[in-house]
């Protein structure tokens, strides 16, 4: 079952909007790929997403502001719990001073002997920057202040908490045929995916911690999705997961740019089967205008007026200069 490639997206639920977009946009120097609403919910919820100079699957990540629905999620076990980047090899110093100038505070750690960075987003969601230097400079978005030499590269992958990891590994490893490729202590390494970037995932045996929440939360994770390559694939991933029981498995579901498959794993953690349109993020922006103007989905055309009314208010301006 080699269906996914690698990583296509992360999504996460965060605090306000403006300061989620300085985090990113700012602190962490990427580029501002799109700025559009949830499709979901009964109120407008901002969608934000960031990624590398071309918004390749693989780098970008997705936010949802939910300060204004004054909405609090909770970090816990059979949940996703860390965000994980990659970074150039010898780019950890660059980091630390950087994420320590914005008043971040930040610890190295050592797995599977790969150098990290960890640190929090101001909302207390945990990252860390994986120091494997996979990526392409070249692709690197650097109006964000950070040089190539030391952009963020992509996603590393995701680190998930579960309280029994014998179903989760039996779902990684028959269902969608990541390789286990390492263990350390309580803490496994898997691979999922065979030529895209974000592959890995690290599975966390955590019995003691509270079950952490799954709604659209502030500071936790919602999903992480795939990149599933086509419909055809995805397709066929939806039908091989329904057959192993998985039968929670949605409906294609179209985001505008992608389309996607939810389904949420035994040990927790929602994810995504996604596959990105031709157009891409062109198709209702020019590349070179990426991120420039509030888009609202086609599905909520006639309620335009009232969603540019109740958003909170989000300075964007900079990502033209």
């Amino acid at each position: 079952m080699d269906l996914v490639r690698g990583n296509h997206h992360l999504t996460f639920c965060v605090g306000p909007a403006q300061e989620d977009y300085d985090f990113h946009t700012g602190t962490l120097g990427l580029r501002f790929i799109k700025k559009t609403a949830l499709y979901d919910g009964k109120v407008p919820v901002y969608h934000l997403y960031y990624g590398n100079g071309y918004g390749d699957a693989g780098t970008i990540l997705t936010a949802f502001p939910m300060r204004q629905q004054g909405v609090r999620g909770r970090l816990g076990t059979n949940q996703i719990s860390s965000l994980n980047l990659s970074v150039p090899a010898d780019s950890l110093a660059f980091w630390a001073d950087r994420l320590q100038g914005a008043g971040i505070e930040t610890r190295e750690v050592e797995r599977f002997g790969l150098t990290r960075l960890a640190f929090a987003h101001p909302c207390g969601l945990p990252y860390e920057l994986v120091a494997d230097g996979d990526g392409d400079p070249a692709r690197s978005w650097e109006r964000g202040g950070v040089p190539a030499e030391h952009a963020i590269l992509g996603t590393h992958g995701i680190t998930v908490d579960v309280a029994y990891p014998d179903e989760m590994r039996r779902y990684l490893s028959e269902g969608v045929g990541a390789k286990l490729v390492g263990s350390e202590g309580r803490r496994e390494r898997y691979e999922l995916g065979t030529t895209g970037r974000g592959r890995w995932i690290e599975l966390v045996e955590n019995p003691d911690s509270p079950p952490g929440t799954w709604f659209f939360g502030e500071g936790t994770v919602h999903h992480a999705a795939w990149d599933i390559g086509d419909a055809d694939a995805q397709l066929e991933m939806k039908v091989w997961l329904e057959g192993l029981g998985y039968t929670d498995v949605t409906e294609v579901k179209d985001r505008g740019y992608f389309k996607s498959i939810y389904n949420r794993t035994p040990g927790g953690a929602l994810f995504e089967y996604a596959w990105s349109k031709p157009e891409g993020w062109t198709i209702d922006e020019e590349f070179e205008h990426l991120g420039e103007r509030m888009q609202i989905p086609p599905v909520f055309a006639d309620k335009a007026d009232y969603i540019l009314s109740y958003l909170e208010p989000l300075e964007t301006e900079k990502v033209a200069s």
